[in-house]
């Protein structure tokens, strides 16, 4: 399949929140191609994408959900996206925007891939949850359907999740309440697959009707599934000082983050990707967030 995107394209940018850090074992770049995995209510597949100097993009598909992924590669790369009715009310903003004109929200159209990553992320560093994130993808995800790079894995299904036993799970570094929340997710994933169709802040309250799914990990997923542009991740260690420091030049809270993204509504999230892109980091004054290991434990 070729696919030849209406609009300009920064492809790395585009499928960089679908990324757990360097290691993920769902989704790979090398040699100028981009290999993705997923579910599908068909079974798993193996997306490869590879972009030419043209804009052009080839896309090729492997497994039983293979023609799924194809057909959402438009979605996934942005075409659903919408921002023309975004406005810039800060500097920086603006100034990213238009250097950065292929920089889009795309969307997977699959709730369960976003949901778990997400869930391991709750409340624990970056570093202890693409850990676990590795250990259950390599332990109960499948090998990737197709010509894949070795080692590349589908996320784990619903019922592999379900099927994994307490000292697994302990094994994995994940605690008590992020495996009850991934539980409860898994026994109900066929009807929280609906909240990418509802979109918006209708699908984030679907999710949110499982216990252990709050604010924070709706709107991550919310972001990935349905390139949801006002989804914001309120309660992230990070964000608020982050986009505070760029915006206004002081630390924020939860509460100082949706009054200064307020203009922005409903496109907040856009306006986050922006502030993020131009690779603005807090300043650091104490000592990092420790890294746990719950296997320890």
């Amino acid at each position: 399949m070729l696919y030849r995107p209406p609009f300009p394209l920064d492809l790395g940018a585009v499928l960089a929140p679908h990324r757990r850090g360097k290691g993920d074992p769902c989704q790979r770049h090398e040699a100028g191609i981009t290999w993705l995995t997923g579910n599908t209510p068909e079974g798993p597949a193996t997306l490869m994408l590879r972009r030419f100097a043209d804009g052009e993009v080839e896309a090729q598909a492997w497994g039983p959900g293979g023609d799924r992924l194809l057909d959402g590669v438009p979605a996934l790369l942005g075409a659903r996206d919408d921002d023309r009715e975004f406005v810039a009310h800060h500097d920086l903003v603006a100034t990213v925007r238009r250097r950065k004109p292929g920089l889009r929200l795309g969307a997977t159209g699959r709730v369960w891939d976003a949901l778990v990553p997400a869930v391991l992320e709750q409340k624990v560093t970056g570093i202890e949850a693409r850990r676990s994130w590795r250990e259950l993808c390599r332990w109960f995800g499948e090998p990737a359907p197709g010509p894949a790079p070795a080692g590349l894995r589908v996320p784990p299904s619903p019922r592999a999740i379900l099927s994994i036993v307490d000292w697994k799970w302990h094994r994995a570094g994940v605690d008590l309440s992020r495996r009850r929340a991934l539980i409860f997710a898994a026994q109900v994933a066929h009807r929280l697959e609906r909240a990418a169709v509802l979109g918006g802040a209708e699908g984030r309250a679907l999710l949110r009707k499982v216990p252990g799914i709050g604010v924070w990990t709706a709107a991550e997923v919310a972001q990935r599934a349905w390139g949801d542009p006002d989804a914001v991740s309120f309660g992230d260690f990070h964000i608020p000082s982050v986009v505070g420091y760029a915006l206004l030049g002081k630390a924020l809270d939860d509460a100082g983050l949706a009054e200064v993204l307020a203009p922005y509504a409903p496109q907040r999230q856009r306006a986050v990707r922006y502030v993020e892109a131009a690779g603005f980091s807090r300043p650091r004054f104490g000592p990092r967030l420790p890294v746990r290991d719950y296997r320890a434990l």
